[in-house]
């Protein structure tokens, strides 16, 4: 199973972004999507998930600017990200879960002052 993560760059606060992480291999039956976050010298932390019937889960930090949303014929997840802050900076990682948790490989956002 491989995650491909695109949609990272540099981009001035209250600019927006939008990631998206494709899965690809023998994955099937997907269950939970998500965004989690890792800044420099600070544990990785969750950004937001999707189940698979839509439900959606938000940091108290993104919500009101972060929107998650996925495509399951795609076997695709995304995180539309708009006002971003300088605090905001982290490389993002995006996971899938069948019967396992799998994780990208990170893409650097980096929200400038």
């Amino acid at each position: 199973v491989q995650l491909v993560e695109s949609g990272g760059g540099l981009v001035q606060a209250g600019g927006s972004l939008r990631l998206s992480c494709a899965a690809s291999g023998n994955i099937f039956s997907i269950n939970a999507m998500g965004w989690y976050r890792q800044a420099p010298g600070k544990q990785r932390e969750l950004v937001a998930t999707i189940s698979s019937g839509g439900s959606t889960n938000y940091a108290d930090s993104v919500k009101g600017r972060f929107t998650i949303s996925r495509d399951n014929a795609k076997k695709t997840v995304y995180l539309q990200m708009s006002n971003l802050k300088p605090e905001d900076t982290a490389v993002y990682y995006c996971t899938v879960t069948e019967r396992y948790v799998y994780w990208g490989q990170g893409t650097q956002v980096t929200v400038s002052s």
